[in-house]
């Protein structure tokens, strides 16, 4: 069992849940998703998550993307749900993420994808 810590803060609330996840498997499944987002597109956690069918785990795409590094996973295509790239202090060097991302063409502006709604990649539209 892990204990998972739940915070609202626009009720200022915590509580604690306790729950049965096979990480492995999960994680599993989150690189699966990722290895199939196309060069020169994005997505978000939350997409990957409800994809999942776990809407509620965007943070826990998050986790398992931070223990992909030195696998050959994309984890660079993988954003927050407003298209800003708050994995980047997982890539080593800050500007890395950027970097990896302005290199399969997509524009990136004050750490931000432009036009993240025109090169979104929906997995439920994508993969159904």
């Amino acid at each position: 069992m892990n204990l998972i810590l739940l915070y609202f803060p626009e009720f200022g609330a915590i509580s604690f849940i306790w729950i049965t996840v096979d990480k492995t498997s999960f994680f599993q499944d989150v690189y699966e998703v990722v290895n199939l987002i196309p060069e020169g597109r994005v997505t978000s956690y939350g997409a990957i998550a409800k994809y999942l069918g776990t809407t509620s785990s965007a943070r826990m795409v998050g986790w398992a993307l931070n223990g992909s590094f030195g696998a050959d996973i994309p984890a660079h295509r993988v954003v927050n749900r407003n298209g800003l790239l708050t994995g980047k202090k997982h890539f080593g060097d800050h500007g890395r993420m950027k970097e990896l991302l302005e290199q399969e063409g997509i524009k990136v502006s004050n750490d931000q994808v432009v036009d993240f709604e025109k090169i979104f990649w929906d997995p439920i539209k994508e993969l159904f």
